[in-house]
């Protein structure tokens, strides 16, 4: 007769085991987390978790990108439902941004758990480039900028978001404050007038 494990395809037992080490960072933290751990709440042999992460970086790095998707998905979908205006754009996108920490928490304890990990630095890049391609081009149809200086303006806006998100996590600053300030410096990173940069980033 065949088992659970054998009746699921090789993707939708990557994502149940993927399911299953989300509940045991919530419930335990990153530290609780273990191949060995995973096989035992998933119900199924080490073997079949060693095939799909090799080790427990993989899998925790697995995991990262499992919340980002998540992250970016809710983010482009509030931004479909959001007002076409500056103002309420802006404040989806600020919003988005500090939900890595007020809705997943799991996400601070696994970045935590690969601090210093090569693979991770790369794929902190690739999210950081992702998010920054989202905000440009939610942004785009309230700007005269330039494609390339919108960008840019982008980085910096989250460059100072990570600076504001680090004031968050010591406490000295609340979510709805963070959200604010990163709003107001988005929208002041856009001429609201004549759509014009004050510096040389307009379009003709």
């Amino acid at each position: 007769m065949a088992t659970a494990s054998t009746r699921l395809s090789r993707q939708a037992r990557r994502e149940q085991l993927l399911d299953t080490a989300l509940r045991i960072v919530r419930a335990q933290g990153a530290d609780g987390l273990t191949l060995l751990t995973l096989a035992e709440a998933a119900g199924v042999s080490r073997p079949i978790v060693y095939d799909h992460f090799g080790t427990r970086p993989g899998l925790l790095l697995a995991l990262y990108q499992r919340l980002d998707e998540r992250h970016r998905t809710a983010s482009a979908q509030a931004l479909r439902e959001a007002e076409p205006t500056l103002g309420e754009t802006a404040r989806v996108l600020s919003t988005a941004y500090f939900a890595c920490s007020t809705d997943m928490p799991e996400w601070n304890a696994v970045s935590a758990a690969l601090k210093g990990n090569p693979e991770m630095e790369v794929i902190e890049r690739e999210m950081f480039d992702s998010f920054t391609d989202l905000m440009a081009a939610a942004l785009l149809p309230h700007s005269d900028l330039t494609t390339e200086a919108l960008r840019l303006r982008c980085v910096g806006a989250l460059g100072a978001a990570e600076a504001i998100a680090a004031e968050l996590n010591r406490g000295r600053a609340t979510v709805a404050d963070a959200v604010a300030a990163l709003t107001d410096l988005i929208v002041g990173g856009i001429d609201t007038g004549t759509g014009r940069s004050a510096i040389d980033g307009s379009r003709p």
